[in-house]
């Protein structure tokens, strides 16, 4: 009896086919974005202006003191705090609205479409975060107070002028003079070891 002999399978262009499937795999996975901060930088400061005597330093009053150590847990003014209370007790500081003499002193300051106004205009939020906090609570904690100066700009904005600042245009003019009133004043210090194991 004679044996048939078994047909090679011609390889040749599997090398296409799997090169056309990692192209298709590429083009029809969605990856995954890394959130981030939107964040503008603070312009240079002119060094023809005169620098700060120590009358116009930064007083104790005027620095919000936030801590996250590596268990994650977050220390805003010397107390523990849960991270959902974060944004309420930050616009308090920032807007100090009753005139603690606790929170930021204001001063009355020239804002075009609203005058003499006064503001908290040398408060400054101090973040400081451990060398094991994790990516994801340091974001959430950014997000928070990031979201306290939206939450009273916008609130500023409507009352004034009937729109969100978050619906406005860069470059619109009205952005500029809320965020007089209200200027972003957050100082990230670098990360060290502060508390935890």
């Amino acid at each position: 009896m004679a044996r048939k002999e078994l047909q090679e399978i011609n390889a040749g262009s599997m090398a296409d086919i799997a090169f056309l499937l990692l192209i298709f795999f590429l083009v029809t996975t969605t990856m995954d974005t890394d959130s981030g901060l939107t964040r503008r930088l603070p312009q240079m400061p002119d060094e023809e202006k005169p620098k700060p005597d120590d009358e116009n330093l930064i007083k104790e009053r005027n620095i919000f003191l936030v801590l996250v150590n590596r268990n994650n847990q977050l220390m805003v003014e010397n107390q523990l705090m849960d991270i959902t209370q974060l944004r309420a007790a930050a616009k308090e500081f920032i807007e100090n609205p009753n005139d603690d003499p606790n929170l930021p002193a204001k001063s009355e300051i020239d804002v075009p479409y609203f005058g003499k106004i006064m503001t908290t205009k040398n408060h400054v939020i101090s973040l400081q975060t451990d060398n094991g906090t994790s990516y994801g609570t340091y974001i959430t904690v950014q997000n928070e107070l990031v979201a306290a100066y939206n939450e009273l700009r916008n609130a500023k904005a409507m009352q004034k002028f009937g729109i969100k600042y978050t619906d406005m245009k860069e470059g619109d003019d009205r952005m500029d003079a809320i965020e007089d009133i209200y200027p972003l004043a957050i100082s990230e210090a670098e990360p060290k070891n502060i508390g935890g194991k």
